[in-house]
């Protein structure tokens, strides 16, 4: 059901990016559908849930578990509607953990879109500013926005994104192998592998078998976790303490 005053034929396609509707899901919160693609950018199982769900508890907590006031630093491929990068901002927040936060985008949502997302209202959040604040931001600078958490945003294809220094954690957060088959590839994952420290960890809410196949050839060790609502599974792939991959490796 779409509860947003935004429809498919109304929303602006700015810079490129493709029309789409604003639907509700089932905890709430809201997702973005887009026609064109027959794609949502987050589960209509619960956008919020599932978030927190794959991305928070498998990924950012795990990532933080033994050391949990260490300094971190997260790669996430798909900033999208911002919902995980506000969720990890309220996470350094009330853990205490000092954040690095790089996010890859290639079309960014046109703030019309943005201000009409109800993330603030379904985290009962004081207000908005804080999300609002994540989209406003420059591209291509890091800026601290709060005493724990520091972004920047890179808009850049994954395909050309190019990592400089390394991640303790990744969130694969591309539209479905379905959709997007060039970015699930044992090529991209390899790249993505290398970016990672030795122990850090990539999750995805994918758990199809060419992703397992994939993941395995560029060198991870393979987690099958419950899914969120709605999925069976879900995917954390590690990367083997004192490893190195080499392209001749990774291609055997």
């Amino acid at each position: 059901m779409n509860n947003s005053p935004w429809n498919a034929s109304q929303t602006p396609a700015a810079d490129g990016h493709p029309r789409c509707r604003i639907v509700s899901t089932a905890d709430g919160s809201y997702t973005l559908y887009l026609p064109a693609l027959n794609e949502h950018y987050h589960s209509v199982n619960g956008a919020v849930q599932e978030s927190l769900h794959v991305y928070i508890e498998a990924g950012l907590r795990y990532i933080c578990k033994d050391a949990p006031h260490t300094s971190r630093r997260i790669l996430e491929a798909g900033f999208g509607t911002g919902l995980n990068a506000l969720l990890t901002m309220l996470e350094a927040e009330h853990s205490r953990t000092d954040i690095y936060y790089e996010a890859i985008e290639k079309y960014p949502l046109p703030l019309e879109i943005v201000t009409s997302l109800n993330y603030a209202e379904t985290l009962r959040l004081p207000d908005s500013c804080r999300f609002m604040h994540l989209h406003n931001l420059a591209w291509e600078q890091e800026q601290r926005l709060s005493p724990h958490f520091s972004l920047c945003k890179r808009r850049v294809d994954l395909c050309a994104y190019e990592p400089d220094g390394l991640f303790d954690g990744i969130y694969f957060d591309a539209f479905a192998p379905s959709v997007q088959p060039e970015l699930w590839t044992a090529t991209i994952f390899r790249k993505l592998y290398n970016s990672l420290s030795d122990g850090g960890a990539l999750v995805t809410y994918s758990a199809k078998g060419a992703v397992k196949t994939a993941l395995r050839q560029a060198g991870f060790e393979l987690q099958r976790l419950p899914g969120a609502a709605g999925k069976r599974h879900m995917l954390r792939a590690v990367k083997p303490h004192s490893s190195l991959l080499s392209n001749s490796d990774a291609d055997a």
